[in-house]
């Protein structure tokens, strides 16, 4: 996947693109449906599929002091795309030029002029350009005005148990990590969910007890509930997947006040200070509780890493049994157009 952050030094003139349009913060189920019709579109009519976002947030460009909110951060987003198969990613710098952009000109500017767009997909609730004037409505009239077909996701609802007739969103699947209904968020996602931070030096208290542990700050990622869980973990660039267990909290035991997430990993051993951390939540064992001293503290650890073990080997929390689609794996399970998708019409 190619990855424009200018985007005037991307060049489609010649023959277009098929455009995905939206934040994609999480990439969750709905989102698969809106970039696999743009990319059924596009090989259709053999271009690049094109996921177009911006960044920073533009929630977090109006409001910088909100607590982090997003699902995935920028760079674990890419990476998401990419395996489902994006072609290319356009990242708009999100800033005070692009925030009063009126939504006519991001249409005829961005989209016509510099993207050569030969087709548009969005969500039903997409909204663009200064003051959110643009939606899905002024997309079809500029279409047929200005030579590119629009394709409109209507609302994909949720099967699942707990969440069944709601409509898939991020929204949804935040409100899931706030209970710590942590394999049910992956469900909806439909691939597990990552905490991507740099492991970094601790009070080192774990190796007293027996239990080393790999301190990875949340930093921008989302808090989910406060507690322990079974997790899955890559370090840097070996491909080597290590189980584990994490506590993600203040450490009340402590006295502590700053959240954390503390990771021992099974049957490793190793410094791994400043190693780059993607951790999969694969699902909640027990709220975070304060103990009298160490000795109570590790015994509990020792349990954690008993339910931890038993989580991980059952069949449903398998790492490949819930994974993120390709394109292909898309269109191989929807051969024609999937039923939420209304094209309002193509050139």
């Amino acid at each position: 996947m190619k990855i424009f952050e200018h985007i005037d030094i991307i060049n489609n003139q010649a023959n277009g693109c098929v455009i995905a349009l939206g934040n994609f913060d999480g990439f969750h189920r709905g989102h698969h449906v809106v970039v696999g019709e743009a990319g059924r579109k596009a090989r259709e009519l053999g271009v690049p599929l094109t996921v177009v976002v911006m960044e920073p947030h533009p929630v977090s460009f109006f409001a910088p002091d909100k607590p982090p909110f997003r699902l995935t951060t920028a760079s674990e987003r890419a990476l998401l795309l990419e395996k489902f198969g994006v072609d290319q990613l356009v990242v708009l710098p999100f800033d005070s030029s692009l925030a009063s952009m009126s939504a006519s000109d991001f249409i005829a500017d961005i989209l016509v002029k510099r993207l050569n767009t030969k087709h548009v997909c969005v969500g039903y609730d997409y909204r663009f350009g200064k003051g959110r004037a643009g939606d899905t409505n002024m997309l079809e009239a500029s279409g047929r005005e200005l030579g590119f077909g629009l394709t409109v996701i209507n609302p994909v609802t949720v099967g699942i148990e707990g969440f069944a007739g709601d409509v898939y969103s991020s929204t949804l699947v935040r409100t899931a990590l706030s209970d710590g209904r942590a394999r049910q968020a992956a469900a909806l996602l439909g691939h597990w969910w990552i905490i991507n931070g740099k492991v970094v030096k601790g009070d080192q208290r774990g190796r007293t007890i027996d239990f080393p542990t790999a301190n990875i700050e949340l930093g921008e990622n989302l808090q989910p509930k406060l507690g322990v869980y079974a997790v899955r973990v890559k370090l840097g660039e070996d491909d080597t997947i290590y189980n584990g267990v994490a506590n993600i909290g203040k450490r009340p035991t402590f006295d502590k006040r700053d959240v954390l997430m503390e990771v021992f990993l099974f049957n490793f051993s190793g410094d791994i200070y400043g190693c780059d951390a993607r951790v999969e939540i694969v699902s909640f064992i027990r709220s975070e509780q304060k103990f009298a001293g160490l000795e109570d503290l590790k015994e509990q650890i020792a349990k954690d890493v008993e339910s931890a073990a038993r989580l991980l080997s059952d069949p449903e929390n398998d790492r490949d049994h819930l994974h993120l689609p390709s394109l292909d794996e898309y269109l191989d399970r929807f051969p024609a157009q999937h039923d939420k998708a209304a094209v309002k019409h193509t050139v």
